[in-house]
């Protein structure tokens, strides 16, 4: 059996202030907080707020499909954002968790080349992930259930 940790709607609120203030601390304002869909908009959301940053874009990813099950490797999805003349840009890519890496590394790898410089800002960060994160609110290695996906979607069917 797979050990959880669950978080509450009160630690999405603590967690990504504690993730704007870590990027504060380190003098370093991003122009865009690139929230990766679905668990990092949320994340993204609070910590453009604390910044004060109002320059957003979201990127899909489909990696899981249920509790620890994913496809091989992820997709990026459509629309794919544009990141024209942003060669001079820092870029914050925030996500819920960094659990294998595996889609940070391809919104990393997508960033590379197209903006000046991209740091990872997650909640959650596992042992596994093959992506060091600059910014990490809490460490774990447990399958984390979060509010926004704690139950089933509205008329049914899967929230992965």
């Amino acid at each position: 059996m797979i050990e959880r940790e669950t978080m509450s709607w009160d630690d999405l609120g603590t967690g990504t202030r504690a993730l704007a203030e870590a990027v504060h601390a380190d003098a370093w304002i991003p122009d865009l907080v690139l929230g990766i869909s679905r668990g990092g908009l949320l994340v993204a959301g609070g910590i453009a707020y604390a910044l004060g940053v109002k320059n957003t874009a979201t990127m899909s990813v489909e990696f899981y499909t249920g509790i620890d099950e994913r496809l091989e490797m992820p997709m990026l999805l459509p629309p794919v954002p544009d990141l024209v003349d942003l060669d001079e840009a820092r870029v914050l890519i925030a996500d819920d968790v960094a659990d294998t890496g595996a889609t940070l590394a391809l919104v990393r790898d997508f960033c590379a080349g197209r903006v000046a410089e991209a740091r990872v800002a997650v909640l959650y960060e596992k042992p596994r992930s093959e992506v060091a994160c600059e910014y990490v609110w809490r460490r774990s290695d447990r399958w984390i259930t979060f509010p926004w996906s704690a139950l089933p979607p509205v008329g049914g069917g899967d929230s992965a």
